[in-house]
C-alpha cells in the first residue's frame, strides 16, 4: 500500500498559520471589525427591541389584567428571538459572520502569490497539487475559525446570554463553514488576475448571502421569497447551529437542526474542497 506524503499541506497550513499571526494588522482588524458592527448594530438595535421603554399601557389597547404593556412586549420579543435579548441574539450569528467574510476575502492571497510568483512555485513543485491547495484552505479554516472564537469570546463580555458550553461545539460547525467558503474562495481567485475584480464578485456575492442567513434577523421575520434563497445559503445553517448551541434558542427554518445543519455544511465543505483541488490541479503556470 503506497503511503501518502502529507508534508505538502502539513507546510501549507504552517504557512497560513504563521502569515496571519505574523500580521499585527489582520490581529487587530480581526477584534475591531466584528466590535464595530456589535456596537452599532447590536447595542443600538438591542435598545430598539426591548421592552424597556414602555411603561403604563399605551392609549386604545387593553393591557389583560396581571400583566404590563412592556411585558406583553418583552414576551413578543422573546418569541421572534428563541427567547433571549436581541445583542445575544446578534452576537451569537456574528462569529458566523465573521468566519465566512474572513474565509471568502482569503482568496485575495492567491492573487497576491499569482503576482509575486509564490503560487508557479506551488505549480512546479514535486508535490500532489491537490495536499497543497487543501493544505492552503485548510491553514486559512483553521485561521478564521479562531478569529470566529475570539469574537465568540468578546460577545460573552457583552451579552448576557451565550452558554460557554456550547463554544466547543459550535467551533465546529465555524471550521466546516470557513472550509466551505476558503474554498470557493480560492475557486473564484484562480479564475482572475486582479484583486479589485475579485473584490467586486466578493462584494456581489457576500453582501446578499450574509443579510439572508438569520445573523441581523429571524427567518421567520424574512418575505417566503427570502427564505427559499436562505434555505440554500449554507451561511444559514451555520448561524443557526451555532446560535442553537451558545444560547438555545432554535430560531430556524423547518429544515434546520443541529444534524442536518452538520450535515449540509460538511456536504458543502467536501464539495467545494474538491472542487478547488480540481481547479488548482488544471492551473497552469501562465494564469
Amino acid at each position: 500500500m503506497r503511503r501518502v506524503n502529507l508534508s505538502p499541506l502539513i507546510a501549507m497550513v504552517y504557512r497560513q498559520v504563521k502569515r496571519w499571526f505574523s500580521a499585527r494588522s489582520r490581529l487587530v482588524s480581526t477584534v475591531l471589525n466584528p466590535l464595530v458592527w456589535i456596537i452599532f448594530l447590536g447595542l443600538g438595535w438591542g435598545s430598539v427591541f426591548s421592552a424597556s421603554g414602555f411603561k403604563g399601557a399605551l392609549p386604545g389597547i387593553p393591557t389583560p389584567p396581571g400583566l404590563s404593556i412592556s411585558d406583553l412586549v418583552q414576551k413578543y420579543f422573546n418569541t421572534i428571538f428563541g427567547g433571549v435579548d436581541y445583542l445575544t441574539f446578534m452576537v451569537s450569528g456574528m462569529a458566523s459572520m465573521t468566519v465566512f467574510l474572513a474565509s471568502f476575502i482569503g482568496g485575495i492571497s492567491v492573487i497576491w502569490d499569482k503576482q509575486f510568483g509564490y503560487l508557479k512555485e506551488t505549480l512546479v513543485a514535486p508535490a500532489s497539487r491537490k495536499l497543497v491547495i487543501a493544505g492552503r484552505i485548510l491553514g486559512d479554516a483553521i485561521v478564521t475559525t479562531v478569529q470566529g472564537l475570539i469574537v465568540i469570546l468578546l460577545g460573552f463580555i457583552i451579552a448576557s446570554g451565550l452558554r460557554i458550553a456550547g463554544v466547543g461545539i459550535a467551533l465546529i460547525y465555524l471550521f466546516l463553514l470557513a472550509i466551505t467558503f476558503s474554498s470557493l474562495g480560492v475557486v473564484i481567485a484562480l479564475k482572475l488576475s486582479s484583486v479589485e475584480g475579485f473584490q467586486m464578485i466578493v462584494n456581489l456575492l457576500t453582501m446578499p448571502l450574509m443579510f439572508m442567513s438569520g445573523v441581523f434577523y429571524p427567518f421567520t421575520t424574512m418575505p417566503s421569497w427570502m427564505q427559499v434563497i436562505a434555505l440554500y445559503n449554507p451561511l444559514s445553517y451555520a448561524v443557526h447551529a451555532v446560535r442553537y448551541w451558545l444560547t438555545g434558542a432554535d430560531v430556524g427554518l423547518s429544515p434546520m437542526t443541529p444534524l442536518n445543519d452538520l450535515l449540509v455544511l460538511a456536504a458543502g465543505a467536501t464539495i467545494l474542497l474538491l472542487t478547488a483541488g480540481f481547479a488548482f490541479e488544471k492551473t497552469s503556470i501562465e494564469e
